[in-house]
């Protein structure tokens, strides 16, 4: 879940600080009563209402593979995604799932389409005989 923006927060502080009355700020704005407390608390104790970083060590996989796969997928655009999974253990000697390796694939903006997809229903303007598409 994502964090609530900058505006919003400071949004609901400014409401507050204007004297209108709780209820009417989580209707107004959308937020819990939690959320208004949870706001003033951290304003009160570090002056600002900033989202804090999410916990947790950042992934090591994901950053090498973000650097270096799309050379992998350049010179090896035709590979299953197992394939692309045991190439990257040979030439890096790191195991990589086949999620993780479809998560840094869907990050980067790869894509093995080679046309845009057209809906079978859609109708297609007709083109006139002895005229090549």
């Amino acid at each position: 879940m994502k964090a609530y923006s900058n505006d919003l927060r400071e949004k609901v502080l400014r409401a507050v600080d204007q004297g209108y009355p709780r209820a009417e700020i989580v209707k107004l704005l959308g937020v819990s009563r939690a959320t208004i407390k949870r706001y003033l608390k951290q304003r009160r104790e570090t002056g600002r209402v900033a989202p804090k970083a999410i916990p947790g060590r950042t992934p090591k996989k994901l950053g090498l593979l973000q650097a270096e796969l799309v050379t992998q997928l350049q010179a090896h655009d035709d590979l299953r995604l197992e394939d692309q999974c045991r190439l990257w253990e040979q030439t890096h000697s790191v195991h990589v799932s086949t999620t993780t390796m479809s998560q840094a694939i869907k990050r980067i903006g790869w894509t093995r389409k080679k046309r845009r997809w057209v809906p079978v229903n859609v109708v297609r303007k007709s083109v006139p005989s002895g005229v090549s598409r």
